[in-house]
């Protein structure tokens, strides 16, 4: 590394760490405030509510607002050295602005490369620790009661429940339907069935079952019947961020899982699958537009070029998330929204990279 690459990467990387530790301890103070009343009311031990909850809180809001962190160091110191002249004079020495870009994009993918392998195996190692402790501190782990539920458990073999109450374990209105080439041979149809913790089965109440072959078809029906059946009670109690505890190879199992049998919310996970790529390029992404924006000198001081940085930086987080709101709607595929930002994005940072003092 020459003495510029070693100059340009202490100042983004300490710049970038300072910020990230601020604004963490700021979180840290704002989120305590806001959660002393649970704490107090539910008597959550010290050592728990420091090593399970905050020292998995602080990593993934650190790692989940990289970006634009990243985002203000480069803009924040880069604009200091374009106010003492420092960038003009190593223009002037004959270093291209393209050379120039080199150390910034190598301390770049650094960090990317690290929020990469944070959110998908880090992160959600830390976050089952910390939702544990909000499920038994903080606040209830699942709603008491969920309502239409419809999934296919194997192919052709579908089941649905009209409501489920997850504190008794009894979902009311179930029925089971097989299909094969298109056509229904098997349905079964209950008003109520309810899981038995003890034999470890469910037991179907006042049901009827026909079945179809052929020209054939039987009908019989009974008040109790004890089944095993291809779900656990646990299937109803599932968090809508319980996909933050899934590292990488976990959560595409589950997406499969959930493929499988016709989630609705299979987009969220989705999304949460791509954003975990999508992400740290948009850390390279974010340092070229940087650059680009606070490598002039500008009249006025450095306010003017941070005020533009923060303005795109807030412009891309509102643009990912109505991109997000699209794709769980399913307007746009969940690939599209995750990487339709850094797209449009990028070419922001390819024009104000030609238009960069040379």
């Amino acid at each position: 590394m020459k003495i510029l690459d070693k100059y340009i990467s202490k100042n983004f990387l300490t710049t970038f760490f300072l910020a990230l530790v601020l604004i963490i301890l700021i979180s840290v103070v704002f989120d305590i405030t806001e959660k002393m009343d649970d704490f107090i009311e539910r008597h959550s031990p010290f050592r728990e509510m420091v090593f399970d909850y905050y020292l998995n809180f602080i990593p993934y809001f650190a790692n989940l607002f990289t970006p634009l962190f990243v985002f203000i160091a480069v803009i924040f110191f880069t604009a200091k050295m374009a106010m003492r002249t420092e960038i003009v004079a190593i223009l002037n020495s004959g270093v291209s602005f393209r050379r120039l870009l080199m150390p910034y994009m190598a301390c770049a993918i650094f960090i990317g490369g690290m929020n990469f392998y944070f959110n998908g195996w880090l992160i959600p190692h830390a976050n089952k620790t910390r939702l544990e402790f909000e499920n038994k501190y903080i606040g209830s782990p699942v709603p008491s009661n969920d309502r239409n539920f419809h999934r296919q458990v194997s192919p052709g073999v579908f089941f649905y429940i009209e409501s489920y109450n997850t504190r008794m374990n009894i979902g009311s209105h179930f029925s089971i339907e097989k299909i094969k080439n298109g056509s229904r041979y098997y349905f079964l149809n209950s008003d109520q069935v309810t899981w038995d913790s003890i034999k470890q089965n469910w037991r179907i109440d006042n049901y009827y079952i026909r079945e179809i072959n052929g020209m054939h078809e039987s009908i019989r029906s009974g008040t109790h019947l004890d089944t095993v059946l291809s779900m656990s009670p646990k299937d109803f109690k599932r968090r809508d961020d319980i996909i933050d505890a899934m590292d990488s190879p976990t959560l595409n199992a589950f997406i499969r899982e959930q493929q499988l049998q016709g989630s609705g919310k299979i987009n969220t996970y989705l999304n949460e699958k791509h954003r975990r790529i999508s992400g740290p390029f948009a850390t390279l992404i974010l340092t070229l537009i940087g650059v680009s924006l606070s490598s002039r000198k500008v009249r006025g001081g450095i306010g003017l070029q941070i005020g533009v940085g923060m303005l795109l930086g807030f412009a891309y987080i509102l643009f990912m998330q109505i991109t997000k709101t699209f794709s769980e709607s399913s307007i746009i595929p969940p690939f599209v929204a995750m990487w339709l930002p850094n797209i449009i994005f990028l070419c922001i940072a390819l024009s104000l990279v030609r238009y960069a003092p040379k």
